[in-house]
């Protein structure tokens, strides 16, 4: 026996089907909205940082948003389309979040690729911008000094960087000869009221050490109760790259450098053999093998600077005062393995509570 429904029961399940139907829809216009939103952010981040992919992305955005507008049309008008419609409607929805999902994952990666080559491309200008500029500064400053001191008798030449090393040298046949002169370089303080005596530094030739960098060097020639004063065009430059090598060997607790003795007490070493000079963060030790020649805690007596008497690479050259009574010179193999060893010792000495300088320096 067939049971016939109340006409009422059928209408009612037909409008709770359709209200069913009718919450997805606008479930599905509501994700319809949002991918447009999303579609619309996408192709200004597109114009921002890819101007190359610029008419390609906006013609597919374009595209993207004329699809999402066909399909709010079709739910706008969902009483009067037919089941077949409806499905139709939603496998173009399933078009659409398919193809911005292809759209965001092929411009997003090569939004942050351009954006890194940007910021690389922009880091290296500034950096050759800085380094032209400060060239351009330094250039100006010694042509200004030059100009200014034209009747000096004497210049110093080289490079005002630490690493390299200043000479005297004459402007004037007249200018008496070198030899015959007594010399003395100063550190001249930051504000110029005065200038420091480098102990022993009374060569023609100077080599720049970690504690001369910021300042104006100047050199004292007296002949015949005349005395001729000359001064580097600017300031004494860090040298390049020193630092963050300084920074990795801090990470250790002891650092060994290369070097050949040069000098013990102030007289030259005949061996020319290469010993480890050992910087810690409580003492250094110079050896050669198993053979100790020194090794000392960081103490008062103990003196640290780079080489000012005139021996042939000065720039690598250090005096090391061990202790009373026990002093070297030692050459290292570069001019940056030498001011980074004096940088070290001056570090750790000074978590010791000890300053190290040379011989009679203000500190």
């Amino acid at each position: 026996m067939q049971i016939q429904l109340d006409p009422f029961m059928q209408v009612e399940a037909l409008a709770v089907k359709l209200t069913q139907k009718e919450g997805e829809l606008i479930q599905e216009k509501f994700e319809v909205k949002k991918l447009a939103s999303f579609l619309k952010q996408a192709s200004e981040d597109a114009k921002k940082l890819v101007n190359q992919e610029k008419s390609f992305a906006c013609a597919e955005i374009e595209s993207a948003r004329a699809v999402v507008q066909r399909i709010g049309e079709a739910l706008d008008e969902q009483d009067t389309t037919s089941e077949a419609s409806k499905k139709q409607d939603v496998e173009e929805l399933v078009e659409v979040v398919q193809e911005a999902r292809r759209i965001k994952l092929m411009h997003q990666p090569s939004k942050v690729m351009d954006m890194e080559h940007e910021l690389r491309a922009l880091r290296t200008q500034i950096r050759e911008k800085c380094i032209f500029s400060v060239k351009l500064q330094k250039e100006l400053a010694m042509s200004k000094w030059a100009e200014e001191n034209k009747s000096c008798l004497y210049l110093i030449d080289g490079s005002e960087t630490l690493g390299a090393y200043l000479r005297i040298q004459p402007r004037s046949e007249n200018a008496p000869q070198l030899s015959k002169c007594a010399i003395q370089w100063y550190r001249v303080s930051s504000d110029g009221s005065r200038n420091e005596a480098i102990s022993g530094a009374n060569k023609s030739i100077y080599a720049p050490e970690p504690f001369d960098v910021g300042r104006i060097l100047q050199a004292d020639i007296i002949s015949n109760d005349q005395r001729v004063t000359v001064t580097t065009a600017c300031p004494i430059d860090p040298a390049a790259g020193l630092g963050s090598y300084v920074d990795t060997l801090l990470r250790k607790s002891n650092t060994e450098f290369n070097v050949v003795i040069s000098k013990v007490n102030g007289q030259d070493h005949p061996s020319h053999s290469v010993h480890a000079f050992h910087v810690g963060k409580m003492r250094m030790k110079l050896s050669r093998g198993w053979i100790t020649k020194s090794r000392e805690i960081y103490s008062s007596s103990m003196q640290l600077c780079g080489v000012r008497g005139d021996i042939t690479n000065a720039a690598k050259a250090m005096f090391w005062q061990a202790r009373k009574g026990l002093s070297f010179v030692l050459t290292f193999e570069t001019e940056r393995e030498r001011n980074a060893a004096i940088i070290l010792a001056r570090k750790y000495a000074l978590d010791c509570n000890v300053m190290l300088a040379g011989p009679d320096d203000r500190v």
